[in-house]
């Protein structure tokens, strides 16, 4: 395991299977994979079956969390890769405060994306 894995498997405390999310949300599993295609949403590989899960704070009862997309396009188009950006997702950030999933979670996506756009450039 990569060091950049042990981090993300230490900081992200709940992930959820495509069929799951597909469950919840009441679409096909096919929706929730084209999310992951069009990079609208982070899948790693892991588990013993080496399965695509997400972590559980993407995942609000009727969709993805507010500002999420934006917020992953903003650091994709740093040239973040998927490990770093859920690093950097779920890190603890003093000045928001908490980390930026939280902040996400909270509706308070101006404050977290401003920090990414910060960062990518």
């Amino acid at each position: 395991m990569s060091s950049e894995t042990e981090t993300i498997e230490r900081l992200v405390p709940e992930w959820l299977h495509l069929p799951d999310i597909s469950e919840r949300w009441g679409v096909p599993v096919t929706e929730v994979r084209q999310l992951v295609k069009d990079h609208k949403l982070i899948a790693v590989r892991r588990g013993p079956n080496n399965a695509l899960q997400v972590p559980a704070a993407f995942i609000e009862e009727d969709g993805l969390v507010k500002h999420l997309t934006g917020t992953l396009t903003v650091l994709r188009d740093g040239r973040f890769s998927d490990e770093e950006i859920l690093e950097w997702l779920f890190t603890e950030d003093p000045s928001l405060p908490g980390s930026p999933i939280q902040a996400l979670r909270e509706n308070r996506g101006t404050e977290v994306k401003r920090r990414a756009q910060a960062l990518s450039l």
